[in-house]
């Protein structure tokens, strides 16, 4: 059985654009910085998240104009941060105590499966050993 029609809204005039005074504007946009997201604010008015977003652009550029919030500043071009790689000791240090846990060898530093077949390189393979060993396993597929 059905409930009907949850919600009727008529719109007049032409089209669908309806006029907001800026006191509505101004309180439809503070909700959306209440707390509760863009899109139920405005899901909850009859809006487009997009209107909402302009409205929230728009009062934030008269409130710099106004002076009572700061201009935003905005770089010129987005800069990557320069990564940083340490030199890692060969020697490990000794344990203090001894574990009952079996200790491995060396630890693979690539690891590679392939149709089955899996490939286990060492930290200290030199890049031409690892480009052969992945070629040797393209051609046996």
């Amino acid at each position: 059985m059905s409930k009907g029609a949850q919600r009727f809204e008529v719109f007049t005039g032409a089209g669908k654009r309806r006029d907001w005074p800026p006191e509505v504007k101004a309180s439809i946009v503070a909700e959306c910085y209440a707390g509760e997201g863009v899109s139920a604010v405005a899901r909850r008015h009859g809006l487009a998240p997009s209107q909402v977003y302009a409205w929230r652009r728009d009062l934030r550029k008269q409130f710099e104009a106004e002076g009572l919030i700061p201009a935003t500043r905005r770089s010129e071009a987005p800069v990557f941060v320069p990564a940083v790689i340490d030199a890692v000791d060969a020697a490990d240090p000794a344990p203090t105590r001894r574990s009952r846990r079996r200790r491995r060898t060396s630890t693979a530093a690539v690891e590679l499966k392939i149709d089955g077949v899996a490939v286990k390189i060492g930290r200290d393979a030199d890049a031409s050993l690892i480009a052969a060993v992945i070629e040797a396993l393209r051609a046996t597929r």
